[in-house]
């Protein structure tokens, strides 16, 4: 069986990653070095705080809130780092929950298709971090180009349609500007999507954690 390395696992959550309730599960691994990453940590790939786990171990550590994803049509969010560099771990973890509890995944799609192709049939909703359409705006914030992203985002518009995806369209201070926004969220309209999540990124507090993590990627 499949196993992989997690941040964390994070119940009871309620609006934020997805419909209901939910369990929020945290992969290690990243392709992106976004300069205000919330989980820097998942950059390493070696870490006294990472464990390695199984998606039957998972279930079974989970499935103790399953009345809480039933009766609210909640379920499990996969986040991290990348949840989309384990597209094994993910189906194997479907085939033993079934089609009752709703899987969601917080991604920036920015991986290789065939990872989003392996999938997105045990999927049932997306949450894509978009940062910028821009691709210098995204390349100067992320270190990558966003061409993956949005290839791999009009692929999935098409095989699911629009209403099961949300895009996150943030306003990332020192990178793009409320005009950005804009420009970006035109452009997705464009793809026929209507879901989005304008924000904020709160930076204040991040440049230590930043720098450690950084410093520790630097490292490995």
């Amino acid at each position: 069986m499949t196993e992989a390395s997690i941040i964390g696992i994070h119940r009871h959550r309620i609006a934020t990653d997805g419909e209901g309730v939910t369990t929020l599960v945290g992969f290690w691994g990243c392709p992106l070095r976004c300069k205000y990453c919330l989980n820097p940590q998942s950059w390493q790939t070696k870490d006294s705080q990472s464990k390695s786990i199984t998606p039957e171990l998972l279930f079974n550590n989970v499935s103790i809130d399953q009345l809480y994803f039933l009766a609210t049509g909640g379920g499990i969010t996969f986040g991290g780092g990348e949840p989309l560099l384990h597209p094994d771990f993910i189906n194997e973890f479907r085939d033993l929950c079934g089609d009752d509890w709703n899987i969601t995944i917080e991604t920036s799609l920015n991986v290789p298709l065939e990872n989003l192709q392996k999938v997105y049939q045990s999927i049932n909703n997306y949450i894509v971090d978009i940062k910028d359409t821009n691709d210098e705006i995204y390349k100067k914030y992320t270190g990558e180009s966003n061409s993956q992203a949005l290839e791999n985002l009009s692929w999935l518009i098409q095989e699911v349609g629009q209403e099961c995806i949300l895009v996150r369209t943030p306003l990332i201070p020192k990178y793009n500007t409320p005009e950005d926004v804009e420009k970006s969220v035109k452009l997705l309209q464009e793809k026929g999507l209507t879901r989005f999540n304008r924000f904020t990124y709160i930076t204040s507090g991040l440049d230590k954690k930043m720098n450690y993590y950084q410093e520790k990627a630097r490292n490995d």
